[in-house]
């Protein structure tokens, strides 16, 4: 999981200024699976940063308002151009994606693959090798990685990949992390063929289905150069507002609908963990990365997604938006009540 404030129309700025961070949570069906760990377990966040000379800047104009704020210079833990020294075995890479805005198209030089084996809410049920792996900002990947055999001096590179011309999201490539394959290894780690026992919600369990147009812009106070504000349902966020009222226990669909759009929008519910049920349009499929609980979901251009969650008993007001945290800010978010 990660943490980050979230004062409305200044979470952006506090997020790229270095104000996140990462915490782990363990239980005993994880441990139980002998994954990789101590020094063969390696935390990574990913940020993108623009400088002025030797300081961070922060000051998107209204076209990277519409797109997100993109940096040029790309950290992981905070460090440029960063490099580990791995051992000739197998490694655990928990990845958060804490960007503002950028996507990553994730993968491995050298055709290595890598083997995913948990999202946002946890491990998946098994695991799976993939080529590569598109997260976006606020999501999260437990990956496995096997260096068994590589010979010392080998040197292998995370990178993220072009992934579009048509959007300035995907336009561009960059290394990220090397691994330094610098000494031999015996490990007694065998690969699990599964890892959690995933309690798969029913749709027939939903007592409401609900829409979540997310490609409409809307006009407001003449705001950023008259260019439209990014909005939910046609209203963007008023701190006093309810916008959705669910009731605590009960399961519900919400359909997040980004057909008509053509931006980027990975969307964020607060306070609680979802399935995916469905991809429409674009990529039309559920990704590995998706198949276990999640409380981000990237949606394309063109794509819509429908999740389903089980809502807490607790109860209070909550919040769901964009994690394209310039959209955020813009009043791309509401709020839901459980009662």
């Amino acid at each position: 999981y990660w943490y980050h404030p979230h004062p409305h129309g200044a979470t952006a700025k506090q997020v790229f200024m270095g104000l996140a961070g990462m915490f782990i949570v363990n239980d005993a069906e994880e441990a139980s699976l002998n994954l990789p760990s101590g020094e063969f377990e390696i935390p990574l966040i990913i940020q993108d940063k623009h400088f002025e000379g030797n300081n961070l800047e922060y000051s998107p104009n209204d076209d990277e308002i519409m797109t997100g704020y993109l940096g040029e210079q790309i950290l992981v833990n905070g460090q440029h151009g960063p490099f580990v020294n791995v051992a000739a075995t197998w490694y655990r890479l928990r990845i958060l994606n804490g960007s503002t805005a950028r996507v990553y198209n994730l993968s491995l030089t050298g055709g290595k693959e890598m083997i995913i084996i948990g999202s946002d809410g946890g491990l998946l049920a098994k695991p799976e090798a993939l080529p590569s792996i598109l997260l976006g900002p606020g999501e999260r990947i437990d990956v496995l990685i096997d260096f068994s055999g590589l010979a010392a001096g080998k040197e292998i590179y995370l990178v993220s990949n072009k992934f579009s011309e048509y959007n300035v999201q995907g336009r561009q490539s960059f290394s990220l992390l090397k691994f330094n394959v610098d000494r031999a290894h015996n490990s007694n780690f065998t690969l699990p063929s599964t890892l959690s026992a995933i309690n798969t919600l029913n749709p027939s369990l939903s007592v409401k289905t609900r829409t979540m147009d997310i490609a409409q812009m809307i006009g407001g106070d003449g705001g950023h150069g008259g260019m439209g504000r990014h909005s939910i349902n046609g209203k963007i966020f008023e701190m006093d507002r309810v916008d959705e009222t669910v009731s605590a226990g009960t399961t519900e669909i919400w359909e997040f609908d980004n057909s008509a759009g053509d931006e980027i929008h990975p969307m964020h519910i607060h306070g609680v963990q979802f399935q995916v049920l469905e991809r429409i349009g674009g990529r039309n499929k559920i990704l590995a990365s998706e198949k276990g609980w999640k409380d981000t979901i990237l949606l394309m251009p063109g794509e819509k997604v429908r999740v389903i969650m089980t809502f807490p008993e607790y109860t209070g007001v909550f919040v769901f938006h964009c994690h394209n945290l310039e959209h955020e800010d813009d009043g791309m978010m509401l709020n839901y009540k459980i009662i």
